[in-house]
Formats: structure tokens, sequence, C-alpha cells
């Protein structure tokens, strides 16, 4: 009688292995970051406690799907199909000047700041090699995928990947403001914890709310000019506010 119940176990022991998931056994795989050659990017974004709504994570991985920066998986949840938002292609909102690093569908700059921040960003490019681009937009009122044109972005081979897109939305008051794409030339310059920080330290409603967006644009962009000129070139934590001038290369 053992015998024979012994061999029963023995039969029925493949079949119970076979309902157990290979996945029990997969190792897990981490979250990348990529350029946007690669039609994904770093969203480094922090929500705050007060967005956890399904609808603010669908607008903003409609931002970057929309301007061919395509939603990072980093700090966005996979979201159903259904629930994404279309992508815009709309080069008629780009500006007519050729070559402006700072474009204002939306405007939440002055003049003057924009005409500073413009000033500062070519600077920096001309002295370091460093493209730091502003779009300011809410969607859907965006230039969207129109925007790798005119900036020369994310091109199949190209070879200039020095880049650093900063996407201002305030989507709705219900989202971190700053998002940013990162081009795989400046990750080990500053990497992804550096652009947590950062917009965790800028990017907030609360911030936002308490000093205003044209600050929070004007600090995150004042710190990563001054991470870039550094001696090191070099950054994981934001630099406090007060920079010097010649800390900018102004």
């Amino acid at each position: 009688y053992r015998e024979s119940k012994t061999m029963v176990l023995l039969k029925l022991l493949p079949v119970a292995l076979m309902g157990i998931s290979a996945q029990a056994f997969a190792p897990a795989t981490p979250s990348t970051t990529s350029p946007l050659s690669s039609a994904s990017s770093l969203s480094a974004t922090i929500n705050d406690d007060d967005i956890a709504s399904s609808s603010a994570f669908s607008r903003r991985s409609a931002i970057f799907s929309l301007a061919g920066l395509a939603a990072s998986p980093l700090f966005l949840p996979a979201l159903p199909a259904s629930a994404r938002l279309e992508g815009v292609n709309k080069p008629e909102l780009l500006p007519s000047e050729p070559g402006l690093n700072v474009i204002q569908v939306e405007k939440f700059l002055t003049k003057g700041q924009e005409k500073r921040l413009n000033d500062l960003l070519t600077k920096l490019e001309a002295d370091t090699g460093y493209r730091v681009k502003v779009l300011c937009q809410a969607y859907p009122r965006t230039p969207g995928l129109a925007i790798r044109d005119y900036w020369d972005l994310g091109k199949e081979g190209a070879k200039d990947d020095k880049y650093i897109v900063l996407v201002v939305d305030e989507f709705g008051g219900k989202g971190n403001v700053l998002n940013f794409n990162v081009g795989e030339g400046v990750k080990f310059a500053l990497p992804n914890v550096f652009w947590t920080r950062l917009s965790a330290k800028y990017g907030t409603t609360f911030f936002v709310r308490e000093n205003g967006i044209d600050l929070a644009i004007t600090n995150a962009i004042e710190a990563i000019v001054s991470c870039l000129r550094s001696e090191d070139q070099y950054c994981v934590n934001v630099p406090e506010q007060g920079m010097s001038m010649r800390s900018l290369g102004m």
C-alpha cells in the first residue's frame, strides 16, 4: 500500500511543478532610461501626495508621447491603452524664429525671463557643448513631435546626445510641473537621482503655489547650468539657491 501511494505521489509531482509559473524564478528586470533616439525618456518627476489620480498620470504620459519623448516607466505607472491620450504633431505652434532655446506655447515666463534663460543656455552650449532646451505648454497645446526636428533631437544615428529638454506643463494643477528628457551624453554628469531631487525640489504643486511656476523653471535651469559648469561637471544633489552669476557663466 505504501509503495503504491508513493508511486502516485511521484506521478503527481511533475504536474504540480508545471503549475508554478516560470516568472517565479525569473530575475527582476530593473527600469531603465533611454535617449530620444530609442523613443523613450527619463521623466524625472516626483508626484505630490495630492496627485494620485489616473487622469493626471495619463496626461503626463501623453505629453512625452506627443513630443517624441516617450513616457518613461521609471516613475510612471503602466497605463492601459484606453487611458492614454493621443499624441500631437503641430509644427504650426513652433516659433518662426529658428534656434530658440526657450519655446513658450503657454506663457509661464515674462519676456525678460525668457530672454535671460535663452541667453544663458546659448552661452552654456557654446562653452560646454551641452544643449538645454525648455518647452512651456498646456497639453494638448504643444508642438508635440515637431519639436524633435526644430531642436534636432534624438535622430537615428545622431552623434550629439548631450541634450536636456525640460517640458513644463501644469497638468491642471494636479502634477509635478517639471519633466525632463535627458540624452545619453548627460547621464554620467547628471544621473537619475539628480533629476528626481530637482523635480522634487522645484516642481511640486506646493512649490509652484508658494513661489510661482516661473521661479520653478528658472531655479531648475540655473541648477542644471551650475552643475554642468562646475569643475567636476557632476551633480547628484541640487545646488542651493543664490548661485553667483559667475557660476552660471555670466
